[in-house]
Parts: structure tokens; sequence; C-alpha cells
């Protein structure tokens, strides 16, 4: 996942048991495993590199959150995480009833889009929600629609099935002056 931009847990077991020869896939390591493995694989082999990114990351996001303020924006995912890689996307949760609201505000800001639809687990089941991804900053930053009342029900974690954590600016302005604190000793290195 770290090395070949594979999002999908499922794909990139299959991938890795192909590639090593396991015919009996039934010992595969869970998510949380797996997105442990990438933080730890982060960590050793990017000491320096990676909180940069994930800071650069993470002010993207802020900033985008904040064009996009209208729509109570949260980060979620690998970006909020920290195992955010050089393939991950930064991805927003906004609240609008119709995706046209956010569409118009993108075209008012003169940001080019595409439309996207979203598959994500809710309430027991697979939902389509539909989305926008847009590149800021050379970054791919993906939209994910819900309705306004959503923001209090977040739709399962792919990681371990639990409610996704979803942060709100101010959590990532937070998320930033704790990075910024850490990030000094590794500039002066």
């Amino acid at each position: 996942m770290a090395e070949h931009g594979i999002r999908d847990y499922y794909a990139a077991k299959q991938k890795a048991a192909t590639q090593l020869g396991a015919v009996d896939t039934r010992n595969l390591p869970r998510n949380e495993e797996i997105e442990a493995a990438r933080i730890e694989h982060q960590r050793l082999f990017n000491p320096v590199q990676h909180p940069q990114q994930l800071h650069y990351l993470r002010e993207t996001a802020l900033r985008a959150m904040r064009l996009l303020s209208a729509f109570d924006p949260r980060l979620v995912g690998p970006v909020l995480s920290g195992s955010a890689g050089k393939y991950d996307a930064i991805t927003l949760h906004l609240f609008s009833d119709t995706a046209e609201e956010i569409a118009f505000t993108l075209m008012e800001k003169n940001i080019p889009f595409r439309t996207e639809e979203y598959h994500l687990r809710a309430n027991g089941r697979e939902h389509s929600f539909p989305g926008y991804r847009f590149i800021a900053d050379e970054t791919d930053i993906e939209l994910v629609i819900f309705p306004a009342s959503g923001v209090r029900h977040p739709p399962l974690s792919p990681t371990d099935g639990k409610p996704m954590h979803r942060a709100s600016s101010r959590k990532v302005e937070q998320l930033l002056a704790d990075e910024q604190a850490s990030l000094q000793p590794l500039a002066e290195t």
C-alpha cells in the first residue's frame, strides 16, 4: 500500500499473498495490523521526510477546509491518522443537502474538478455518496458529500469497522501546532 499506492486493503492483501506464493489466504493480517505497519514503515524508511510531508498534507487540507467552511468539512483517512504516503489523497467529508451547492462553490472559485462516487459502509451496508475530486498544490483532494444531518453519523472505517474518525478544522489546526513543535528539531538538523 505504501509502495504501490493500493488503497483497498483486500486488494493489497491478495497482491502480497500472490507475490509471496501464499495459496492459503485464511491467515492474512487484519486491516488494523496493516495500518500499524504502514505507520511503522513511514517511521523507519522516511523518518525526516514523512513528518514534513504529513504536515504539508495537513496544511493543504486545512486550506481546503477553510475554502469550503460553509459545508462543515471534516478531515478523514490516512492524512488524519498519520499513515499517509506519497499516493494518498486528502479526503474531506462535506455536509450539504445537495451536491450541486458544493459544485457551484468550486466553480465560483475557479477550481476545476471532476465528479466522483464513493462507496462507504454505514448502518451495516454499503452506501454510495456523491463527491468531487480536484488538485491543490499538486495534491489530490477528495470531497465526499453527506446529507447535512450526516455530521453526527460517520460511515465505518475500512481499517477497523468502527465509526470513522473525523477532524474539524479546529482539530486539524491543533494537529498542525503539535507537529510544528515536533518538527522544529528536525529542521535544525
